[in-house]
């Protein structure tokens, strides 16, 4: 088998002497509005593959200074041309953002086999399932239901031992619930839906469900962005790993609505209902929401990720929320 710890060392020490190629499959989305800069900021070229459909979140200048490329994943997948068509782009990494099955997987990872440094895959905190013990660790045992989570966790395991058995140069992270200034944040009632955030804004009464202990566990999408970036930069320790991309801690339900009625100046005013009849009150697809994240009730450790590669989360959970919620407001998708 090919000494690929040597071989990627190598090719990262010389990184401030080399100009890596660096293709980024969904670039335009919540983490690549923030990976973006920060990797052509560092120097990379960077291509962003895309269906065309998507600007990013966020301005920046560094977009101009950005290759892209638009491939319709789907439909190249469906032909079998889409990992050619990756592979002959030519990028020393390749950061596939929006891959969901098993098969995109294979198939992918089948055409880039012995033609790329490193290969990094964004999973998700939603492969462990139930946590057995909080904060979960990355070597804790995964408890996968729902179909988005078992796929990602199938993915994770098809990558991980490619890159034990085989040399692939395969890193995963995991990001938790993603916010930052674009898009509504995952609220204090376990869906997504802004209007909660002016029930608070106005002081009213926020009923949640149970007794809102809960968890939840966000990430600011810079904050993923870093720990993609690190894991780049640190290639020995990251080859063959997974880690979990959240804040320093998980928020309860009860404990982040309390943050967010202080964010606005307002007394906290809660009530609380059993699931069952607080679903009863709610859009059906916010309950099932809510359902499903109650019932994984993430929390996750970071130690994994701070001893090995120097992650340093920017934000906590309220931080990012609060940011995000500022930009709610400028957009006016908050009633005081």
């Amino acid at each position: 088998m090919r000494d690929w710890r040597r071989f990627g060392a190598a090719f990262f020490v010389l990184g401030s002497e080399h100009v890596s190629k660096v293709i980024i499959i969904g670039g335009s989305g919540h983490v690549g509005t923030f990976l973006v800069p920060r990797l052509v900021a560092a120097g990379h070229h960077v291509v962003n593959v895309t269906r065309g459909q998507r600007a990013p979140y966020q301005q920046h200048g560094a977009w101009r200074a950005v290759e892209t490329v638009v491939i319709d994943r789907e439909t190249a997948e469906a032909d079998g041309t889409f990992g050619q068509k990756i592979a002959a782009l030519g990028g020393d990494v390749v950061i596939d953002m929006i891959c969901f099955t098993l098969e995109s997987a294979q198939h992918l990872v089948a055409a880039l086999e012995g033609k790329v440094q490193q290969f990094l895959h964004c999973g998700t905190i939603w492969v462990y399932g139930h946590n057995t013990s909080v904060p979960a660790t990355e070597d804790q045992p995964r408890n996968p239901f729902g179909t988005y989570g078992t796929q990602k966790a199938a993915i994770e395991a098809l990558l991980l031992d490619k890159a034990r058995r085989d040399g692939f140069p395969a890193t995963v992270f995991r990001p938790g619930h993603i916010v930052g200034p674009g898009w509504a944040p995952l609220n204090p009632a376990g869906h997504f839906n802004p209007a909660v955030f002016g029930t608070i804004a106005r002081g009213e009464e926020l009923v949640l469900p149970n007794f809102g202990n809960e968890t939840v566990h966000h990430v600011h999408a810079d904050d993923v962005a870093q720990i993609v970036e690190r894991a780049m930069g640190n290639w020995g320790a990251a080859v063959g790993e997974a880690f979990n991309a959240v804040s320093a801690q998980a928020v309860n339900l009860r404990g982040y609505a309390e943050a967010m009625y202080r964010y606005f100046g307002q007394t906290p005013k809660l009530s609380y209902l059993p699931y069952a009849e607080w679903a009863k009150l709610q859009v059906p697809a916010e309950a099932e929401a809510t359902w499903e994240h109650i019932i994984r009730s993430p929390s996750h450790s970071i130690a994994k990720g701070q001893k090995l590669l120097g992650y340093q989360p920017r934000y906590s959970s309220i931080e990012a929320v609060e940011e995000a919620v500022a930009w709610l407001e400028r957009d006016g998708q908050i009633t005081r």
